[in-house]
């Protein structure tokens, strides 16, 4: 059972991976909310234990936080 956590996990980094190389056109907030959401992920994942709660947790309060990160003066 471990193994296929193990493998879940590493996908989901690869995946995570590979759909952020096409943020060619992003700007940096959007940017960093993605970034966010799968740094997020990853942590509410490992801190879980590969819960899946966690996981989605994890990825919805890393998008928020990313999302605030530089954000531009009104």
């Amino acid at each position: 059972m471990k193994n296929v956590k193990q493998l879940v996990s590493t996908a989901a980094v690869v995946a995570a991976t590979l759909g952020l190389s096409a943020c060619a056109g992003m700007s940096n907030q959007d940017r960093n909310t993605a970034v966010g959401a799968g740094v997020g992920a990853v942590a509410g994942s490992v801190l879980t234990g590969g819960s899946a709660i966690g996981t989605v947790g994890g990825a919805a309060v890393g998008g928020v936080i990313g999302n605030q990160v530089n954000k531009p003066p009104r």
